[in-house]
């Protein structure tokens, strides 16, 4: 068999099928599938993890934990970058191509037969989560980190029991799908915090918090929050990244190297921690009763970590960064990240965005960070339309400072070409930068574009372990 052509054989199918942005909020197909598949959503312990932003770094982080500390791990991130084979990941490594095949060729028979008796047919994304659960029960794994995919009471990955669920910080984002309240949209991600599991949660807003506390207690989950009962107690720059000190449900973790940038990006390591704390069997009674994660470890695994279109640095002279974020909450992190870490006297933006988004809001976050923005589209039928987009951005910008290049890479040329300019102005290399970001499609092609390997991410490290673990999955669920 030709695993090329088969592989690109069913990426056509898997693209015909109902697109990922049609969400349609309901678990009876789902719920059908893994049972006709075995349920194989049930053969290890669950790490469930929702929010609006930085769910598939903290999901990252706490695969590498988990892997640190010699789990064998399945994690299913959403959406990709390049290849759809970015989202099932069997010990930090993407499923090859033969083994997406196969996974595809096992549940397409089962997936027809859901989809001939409703009358809605099986999405894009559903299909690929019953792949990601039937590819970990086959492997098989010790546990399963699962990013949601919209909201979370009725995300199809919601047909597991999760017994961590992490909360990342809670903001307005798919409000036709989740209501337009910060209310509302925490109470569709609590779905996903099951009778007895361990609540993790990100510091959130007020009315997120309220709703969130008020779900785990009705459903007797326990609870631990970000700044009460772990958090980051420092942090400081370093050379590619930042030196922290986490404070963990079992006791204080110094030197951590962590090579992302960002306060963000340290409160996701937080969570990671508290999350692999708790599924080792934390509670808020043996806390101080039981002994800390090895430090070694947790510094090997955050030592190792990455997080590929999330403030990533892909090309020097002129510094050129690709970040995914697509709504304000993300785009003020990224705005505040780049300033805390870098010292451009230019910043070119290159902007491509989703029309369904808050793209005003995600402009005016970004206006004091840029010199100049070059408004485009990305490879998405979603993606804005250039001429309209120059509009918002002129209004926000002002006339001068905005371009308009119909083709990524022209606007990736032309903002390198302003970053060289103020480099030669000022006679200092790196004082002219591009920062290319608006949406996760316009992070994955300009990987394409920029990226080695055709941008693919590449295999993330396994931490090196003197044995494998002497516990059970039964052990910690």
């Amino acid at each position: 068999m030709d695993v090329a052509a088969r592989l690109r054989e069913v990426e056509e199918e898997l693209l015909a099928r109902r697109p990922e942005h049609s969400v349609d909020l309901a678990l009876d197909r789902m719920a059908e599938l893994v049972a006709l598949l075995g349920d194989p959503q049930r053969a290890c312990p669950v790490i469930h993890i929702t929010g609006t932003n930085g769910k598939t770094t903290t999901a990252r982080m706490t695969d590498a934990l988990l892997r640190s500390r010699g789990l064998r791990t399945g994690r299913f991130t959403s959406p990709h970058l390049v290849s759809f084979r970015e989202r099932i990941c069997i010990d930090g490594a993407p499923l090859s191509p033969e083994q997406f095949v196969a996974t595809y060729d096992e549940v397409i028979p089962y997936v027809s037969l859901v989809d001939s008796r409703h009358p809605v047919a099986m999405s894009f994304f559903e299909v690929l989560t019953g792949m990601a659960f039937a590819a970990f029960a086959d492997a098989p794994v010790d546990v399963m980190v699962l990013e949601v995919g919209v909201g979370g009471a009725l995300d199809c990955t919601n047909v597991a029991d999760g017994a961590v669920a992490v909360v990342t910080p809670v903001s307005l984002d798919h409000t036709r799908l989740l209501g337009d309240t910060l209310e509302e949209i925490a109470g569709e991600k609590a779905g996903i915090i099951k009778p007895g599991a361990v609540a993790v949660f990100a510091q959130q807003p007020l009315e997120a918090a309220e709703v969130l506390l008020r779900h785990a207690a009705e459903v007797g989950a326990s609870v631990t929050r970000e700044g009460i009962e772990f958090g980051v107690l420092s942090r400081q720059q370093a050379v590619g990244g930042q030196q922290l000190t986490l404070r963990g449900l079992r006791g204080v973790y110094e030197d951590i190297y962590l090579p992302l940038f960002g306060i963000h990006q340290a409160s996701n390591a937080a969570c990671a921690l508290a999350a692999v704390e708790a599924f080792a069997g934390v509670s808020d009674e043996d806390i101080g009763e039981v002994a800390p994660l090895d430090p070694e470890v947790v510094r090997e695994a955050f030592g190792a970590v990455s997080s590929p279109g999330r403030l990533e640095v892909v090309r020097r002279s002129p510094t050129v960064i690709i970040d995914a974020a697509h709504n304000p909450a993300g785009m003020a992190a990224t705005v505040a990240a780049i300033e805390e870490t870098f010292e451009f006297t230019r910043l070119a933006g290159v902007f491509a965005a989703s029309a369904d988004k808050d793209v005003a809001g995600v402009l005016t976050e970004l206006e004091p960070l840029l010199s100049d923005i070059v408004v485009s589209r990305n490879s998405s039928d979603r993606s804005m339309d250039a001429g309209e987009l120059a509009e918002l951005a002129r209004d926000i910008f002002g006339e001068e400072r905005v371009s308009v290049a119909e083709r990524l890479d022209d606007a990736i040329e032309a903002a390198v070409a302003i970053a060289d300019e103020a480099t030669a102005e000022e006679g200092v290399p790196g004082t002219g930068g591009v920062l290319i970001t608006g949406s996760v499609i316009t992070a994955g092609d300009a990987r394409i574009l920029l990226a080695p390997d055709g941008g693919m991410p590449p295999a993330e490290p396994s931490p090196a372990q003197p044995s494998r673990h002497t516990f059970t999955a039964a052990e910690l669920s």
